[in-house]
């Protein structure tokens, strides 16, 4: 006689339990929700300066406005992720973060525009600072790949955004292009609320006094200040050709339409190719050598831009944003080697220069470009990676000592 055997009852799956795969996809949209909205106006450039009868200069500060709160509001993002607990700061800013990205669909004027940008540029650290927290502290094995999708994310929505916004623009209007995004954002937050298992282990704390200190001990450090003026320029570079190439490309001979502008943004995919072997040269051969190679083909693929036949351009714009994005992984790395202590806020604070240096990359530029076009703003994109170089040679050693500490991904070139 046969026995009948007890059924059994399938166990609920907990948080911890979460497939691994799941959590990680959740992380890539975390990536991708902080950078799908922050650049992506630049393609509609020339089309806002003419709704807004606004100059090259003038609509650049739709840029200037977001990487501008970026850099006030990245400090404090990890103190308030160290109070409210990790996960809940990063989902409520994503949701917070379509808000503003729908309002601007509704803008009737430039300033409105700022206003809402401003605000989209204050939600987004608590996204990408906060999840990058967020891995270290929950992944037990499986760091490494889990910081590879998260960046992987960030590039893709840096190149989505850009290209979703101009597609959109181009066969609807641009207050459409904020709508779509503002949608992204809220799926991309709904997805993470659903698929990010809670905190297990994040520890509350109940002050942040010793935050400030810490980050005044780092400023007192001149190698470590001058990292965080070479990620100055590292964004300065990538949003001023980005930005007022688009004028350049606009205008005659080329001639290029609100499509074909967000097209020129394959050539971001050239860099998040090369970047993750740059990864290993800069173990290989130094954080140094490194990024001083990286700019020195970014000075010749910005000077291959004033060729004027767009080959030339595609190539010299491959050069220049692969070079910023390798320079970007040497920085950003070099910061966690020369960080004695309190590391999360010395990449706090280069989080903070880094987009501030955004910030004037999309505005000061303007002025060059009133006066001399495209060559002069040339002129200043090629100093400004001169000037990183000269930082590095001077503070930098000439080679690693050994594998790096840590190794941050913050504050994506996008």
């Amino acid at each position: 006689m046969a026995t009948s055997r007890p059924t059994e009852r399938p166990v609920p799956r907990t948080a911890a339990q979460t497939s691994s795969s799941t959590r990680t996809a959740a992380v890539m949209f975390a990536g991708f929700c902080a950078f799908v909205t922050l650049y992506a106006p630049q393609p509609l450039l020339p089309m806002l300066a003419r709704q807004f009868h606004a100059s090259a200069g003038a609509v650049s500060l739709v840029l200037t406005a977001s990487t501008a709160a970026v850099a006030l509001a990245a400090p404090f993002a990890g103190v308030v992720a160290d109070r409210l607990g990790r996960k809940r700061v990063i989902v409520l800013s994503a949701l917070l973060l379509s808000v503003p990205t729908a309002g601007a669909a509704a803008s009737g004027s430039l300033t409105q525009m700022l206003a809402w940008r401003f605000w989209q540029g204050v939600f987004t650290p608590g996204i990408f600072a906060v999840t990058i927290a967020y891995v270290n502290d929950e992944w037990e094995q499986g760091v490494g790949a889990a910081m590879s999708s998260y960046v992987a994310g960030t590039v893709l929505g840096g190149f989505s955004g850009r290209m979703i916004s101009a597609l959109v623009a181009a066969h609807s209007s641009w207050h459409w292009s904020f709508i779509t995004l503002a949608a992204l954002d809220a799926l991309c937050g709904v997805a993470m609320w659903v698929w990010l298992p809670p905190d297990r282990h994040f520890t509350r704390s109940r002050s942040g006094a010793s935050a400030p200190r810490a980050m005044l001990s780092h400023l007192r450090n001149p190698p470590l200040l001058a990292t965080y003026a070479v990620g100055f320029c590292v964004l300065f570079t990538l949003i001023a050709t980005f930005t007022y190439v688009n004028f350049y490309l606009a205008a005659p001979p080329f001639r290029l339409g609100t499509t074909a502008l967000g097209l020129i943004f394959v050539v971001y995919l050239i860099g998040a190719v090369v970047t993750p072997v740059a990864g290993r040269a800069i173990d290989r051969i130094g954080h140094r050598f490194t990024l001083v190679a990286a700019f020195s083909g970014g000075i010749g693929g910005i000077c291959l831009t004033l060729v004027p036949h767009l080959p030339a351009v595609l190539l010299g714009l491959a050069l220049t944003s692969t070079g910023v994005f390798i320079a970007q992984s040497a920085a950003s790395s070099y910061v966690g080697r020369l960080a004695q202590g309190a590391r999360g806020a010395a990449v706090g604070l280069y989080v903070m220069f880094y987009y501030t240096g955004g910030s004037f990359g999309a505005a000061l530029p303007g002025r060059f470009w009133n006066r001399g076009g495209w060559p002069a703003t040339v002129g200043l994109i090629a100093a400004v990676e001169a000037l990183t170089i000269a930082l590095c040679l001077l503070f930098w050693k000439p080679a690693a000592t050994g594998p790096d500490q840590e190794s941050y991904a913050a504050g994506q070139a996008g």
